[in-house]
């Protein structure tokens, strides 16, 4: 026994979390120094999924990157595809229809609740809530056999393409996502009852691993994980693109309802709202469809493209994970002189040695977790 007064030594230890650890979300190796179970520091060791997304993209016609997006944050592969196609339709001059637009934004917005889907339930899952993340599968289900119509594929999906979309919605899509819509607002319901309340859920995440926005705006941080911290900030409102100026929706910000501003509960409220949000858009856009007009695609899939020597663009769009950017520059070649991508999650990851230290270990994987990233986009 320990006698009462006792020095009691302790001596720190180096942890490696991943890369092969399910809570890592991917290949993501965390080297944490810890004192017992108090986490001292951690730091990021990335570079286990490299895409080569970059040097791929140089050395490809501009229609043939859309399938390299795909495989970046490949659990919003449409999304990625939107935003290299407003890109190179900037950058070419390329003239896309309303009914394009109208369709694209609808598509996206599947895409973000889908992504939203995994993330609330692969998150319960981290802190021992396994009903709410087969429930989250559910829904994803049924939004991905929707994109099996539109496109024929299930996850990389290279379906947004500069001039439009690569096919037509069949006659009964519209009617379909409708349906989807309606189920999915009772879903949410059931969502909040399973997790957003749950005794057991807020004291894994209230109070663990707060950002504040001082430290969010100094590292980058954006989406959810910025607006977990409260500040107001999507491009769909701030510079909009496609037709989202012209819908009406919420940008969902943390409040600190269970704990402090900007904790892991305020991070997984933001895409739980979120998801609310995006079928406010859907149907809009469902809407605007219906009464558009134009052709589907405007430039067709295989011509390779030429856009004027010496011409560069830099367009963002926000997609589920954060502000998700692509800089093209051309030298009047059909294929691009250099392409960067500025990655959402690779700037969230970058704070976790911030919000972590003086943790415990178990709620490391908590924080992690509600920073929401994708390793394919970190390591493109």
């Amino acid at each position: 026994m320990i006698e009462a007064g006792a020095d009691i030594r302790t001596e720190e230890f180096l942890l490696n979390m991943g890369p092969q650890h399910p809570a890592t979300h991917g290949v993501l190796r965390l080297v944490v120094r810890t004192d017992g179970e108090l986490v001292l520091d951690c730091e990021c060791h990335i570079g286990y999924l490299h895409r080569c997304f970059e040097k791929c993209a140089e050395g490809n016609p501009y229609t043939s990157v859309i399938p390299y997006t795909d495989r970046m944050d490949y659990l919003a592969a449409m999304c990625n595809n939107q935003s290299f196609s407003l890109a190179v339709e900037k950058l070419a001059k390329i003239e896309v229809t309303d009914r394009a637009r109208w369709m694209r934004m609808a598509t996206v917005e599947l895409q973000r609740i889908a992504s939203h889907l995994m993330a609330v339930g692969t998150y319960g899952l981290d802190v021992g809530a396994i009903t709410a993340f087969l429930h989250c599968f559910r829904e994803r289900e049924r939004i991905l056999d929707l994109f099996e119509e539109m496109s024929g594929q299930r996850l990389n999906y290279s379906y947004i393409v500069p001039g439009g979309v690569l096919y037509d919605w069949p006659d009964d899509m519209p009617k379909k996502i409708e349906n989807f819509c309606d189920q999915m607002e009772v879903r949410i319901r059931e969502y909040n009852d399973l997790l957003s309340g749950n005794g057991i859920f807020i004291k894994r995440t209230a109070d663990i691993g707060v950002l504040p926005a001082d430290v969010a705006i100094a590292w980058g941080c954006t989406g959810p994980v910025l607006r977990g911290s409260g500040i107001k900030r999507d491009l769909r409102k701030d510079r909009p693109y496609e037709f989202y100026d012209q819908v009406e929706f919420d940008v969902p910000v943390g409040r600190g309802l269970h704990g402090t501003l900007g904790d892991c509960w305020d991070r997984y409220w933001v895409r739980v709202q979120e998801m609310s949000e995006s079928i406010k858009i859907i149907r809009q856009s469902i809407s605007k469809y219906s009464t558009s007009t134009g052709k589907y695609l405007t430039t067709p899939a295989n011509k390779q493209l030429r856009p004027p020597k010496g011409e560069a663009v830099y367009h963002t769009t926000e997609n589920p994970r954060g502000e998700l950017g692509y800089y093209v520059v051309s030298d009047g070649e059909p294929i691009p002189y250099r392409v960067k991508a500025r990655a959402p999650s690779f700037c969230n990851v970058a704070v976790l040695p911030e919000i972590s230290r003086g943790t415990m270990v178990a709620d490391l994987v908590a924080i992690l977790g509600s920073l929401d990233i994708v390793l394919g986009e970190i390591d493109r």
